[in-house]
């Protein structure tokens, strides 16, 4: 993983980390201050790094590129209202009165669920919000005579903006559900992704009664977000080689997407290797998808049923994949892989601790170093 800083000094540094199924670990930086970031600047830099961990080693290179798509209207009434809360001690009074002192804005750990947070928090407090803004507290504070004020109060009785935060809400919660598996670090995330996603616009299309009119828009633009990033032969292979979708349907690899992108990856790892994509397409493969010999032990069916914290499909291979040695071995290793950068991300606050305005001038080796042990 890969990711550009810079200070206030503008000093630029590019800090590279490496992850595995025990974490993301620093793994060294590099000082860039005068060099320009073009992509082979980058792959160079990269590429060193993967000769240190051994190209053996490596499957996927990720790095940071973050964005969100929202309901920009509710979300900008929204953010308005609790800005408008929030900027004055009055207001700020009131509402933690008539909350028992419970805060609107809930900030998250996964920093995209703010915006999901903030208006589940707002649709829990629905009944004293509107108290407070029909209240004679309200009527005596300034602030209220005031075109922020007066904003707010439209917003908070308007019909139209709870409807939108409930719709809102319906549309995000799978999605945040997905956002919080590839921005956690407790187990890998990879073969999870597409099938999580999956069973995010089928919850989408059910929440808005099924209804292609009302959710066509929203699939719409998930599979554009997903169309060549989400829905790479990695992803696919990821999703098939997952136990716990594959053993819920037995027709999964008869899935034209899904089955084409099996031997699109099998090409790409194997390239021009015609004996060695046979043997896993038509010897090894075929035993998995008819759940035979170990596959088919009740242990290894009772093993993949629920999807919880100690449910690993990297470690379901290892025990019950014996019979397909190449299959398994390609099957742990994708299925160890993270699927996002957020956990590199989160390292980079250690960086900031280290390299502060007041100690700037750090050689880069020291700077490396302090981080490295950090």
């Amino acid at each position: 993983m890969t990711n550009a800083w810079t200070d206030t000094k503008r000093r630029s540094v590019m800090n590279l980390c490496v992850n595995s199924t025990l974490g993301t670990v620093f793994l060294t930086s590099k000082e860039c201050s005068l060099d320009s970031h073009t992509s082979e600047y980058i792959y160079e830099f990269v590429e060193h790094g993967i000769e240190q961990v051994g190209v053996e080693n490596v499957v996927q290179v990720v790095t940071d590129n973050a964005s969100n798509n929202m309901y920009k209207k509710v979300l900008d009434q929204a953010k308005a209202l609790t800005i408008f809360i929030y900027a004055h001690h009055k207001t700020l009074a009131m509402i933690r009165t008539f909350t028992n002192k419970r805060d609107i804005v809930r900030p998250d750990v996964t920093r995209f669920a703010s915006s999901f947070l903030t208006l589940q928090s707002l649709a829990e407090k629905k009944i004293e919000l509107r108290a407070m803004f029909s209240s004679n507290e309200r009527e005596a504070c300034k602030f209220s005579k005031i075109a922020k004020g007066k904003v707010a109060h439209t917003t908070v009785t308007s019909l139209g903006f709870w409807q939108g935060v409930t719709a809102c809400l319906k549309v995000f919660a799978p999605l945040v559900r997905v956002l919080r598996l590839v921005d956690c670090d407790s187990k890998p995330s990879m073969g999870f992704v597409y099938g999580e996603l999956m069973r995010a616009k089928e919850e989408i299309k059910h929440a808005l009664s099924d209804v292609p009119r009302n959710y066509k828009s929203i699939i719409d633009i998930i599979e554009e977000k997903m169309k060549d990033r989400l829905d790479a032969p990695l992803h696919l292979m990821a999703y098939l080689l997952n136990p716990y979708y594959h053993y819920k349907d037995s027709q999964l690899h008869l899935d034209e997407v899904v089955a084409v992108g099996v031997v699109d990856f099998c090409d790409i790892l194997f390239v021009n290797d015609f004996d060695m994509q046979n043997k896993i397409l038509s010897e090894e493969f075929p035993k998995y998808k008819k759940k035979e010999g170990m596959f088919g032990r009740s242990i290894a069916i009772k093993a993949c049923e629920v999807n919880d914290d100690n449910f690993n499909p990297a470690n379901w291979w290892s025990n019950f994949g014996t019979s397909t040695p190449l299959l398994r071995r390609i099957a742990m290793k994708i299925l160890s892989l993270t699927s996002s950068s957020s956990g590199c991300e989160r390292k980079w606050s250690t960086f900031e601790g280290i390299h502060t305005k007041k100690r700037n001038r750090l050689e880069s080796n020291r700077l490396k170093n302090l981080i490295f042990v950090q």
